[in-house]
């Protein structure tokens, strides 16, 4: 059986699955159902720590939780080293308006919005698929996002070290990327959400601190 690394592009997969009852999930489960016929040494899950939104103050501690929970598992790393910046930032109005005219050749009004943006993660998780085929640490990896930014580094992998890379697109909704389609060896177009539910951890779960139990609500 081929030597297996998985790369999760975690926030990826959270806005694949965000508006379910299944963010719960499993990591090991999940890849055990998408890659039966593979041994899995690794999976490397990629993320930020997210910061207190003024409507949502226990955003923190809803990762914190699952973050905890992904702890248990014994074959998963978790890299947490992206952030978040915000910033306001003046965008388009929509639907368009047009400030005393209907002529749309004339710039539309604009509002002010609190633009946030995840840094760092999927540059976190290029770097150690390359780092981790230069030192020849699998010898096939899956990458279950759908970020076309990691179109290059798969690439290389596959054509400059003939190594085979399996692209799994999160969402169940969105057609897998172009560019990321034409690079893998091999793709899984999207996640059956039967899936996402038969992966999910127990509501009630021990670690070395104690007992601790799923976000009431998420």
């Amino acid at each position: 059986m081929l030597r297996t690394n998985v790369y999760i592009d975690g926030f990826n997969l959270y806005y694949a699955i965000r508006k379910t009852p299944f963010k719960w999930l499993n990591l090991s489960a999940l890849c055990s159902r998408l890659l039966p016929t593979h041994s899995i040494q690794k999976i490397k899950y990629f993320t930020a720590i997210v910061i207190a939104l003024p409507h949502d103050l226990n955003v923190p501690l809803r990762q914190a939780i699952y973050l905890r929970a992904l702890r248990t598992l014994s074959d998963l790393e978790i890299h947490d080293e992206g952030h978040f910046v915000q910033w306001p930032r003046l965008l388009p109005q929509y639907p368009l308006a047009y400030i005393g005219t209907n002529n749309p050749t004339r710039p539309p009004q604009t509002v002010q919005v609190l633009k946030a943006e995840e840094k760092g993660s999927d540059v976190n998780l290029a770097s150690l698929l390359l780092r981790d085929c230069f030192r020849n640490d699998f010898d096939e990896a899956a990458v279950i996002s759908n970020d076309s930014d990691l179109t290059t580094p798969i690439e290389i992998v596959v054509k400059d070290f003939g190594k085979p890379v399996k692209v799994v697109n999160p969402h169940r909704k969105k057609y897998l990327s172009h560019e990321l389609k034409g690079v893998a060896s091999s793709c899984f177009y999207s996640i059956n959400m039967s899936v996402y539910r038969d992966s999910q951890f127990p509501p009630a779960m021990t670690d070395s601190n104690g007992t601790f139990s799923k976000p009431v609500t998420w």
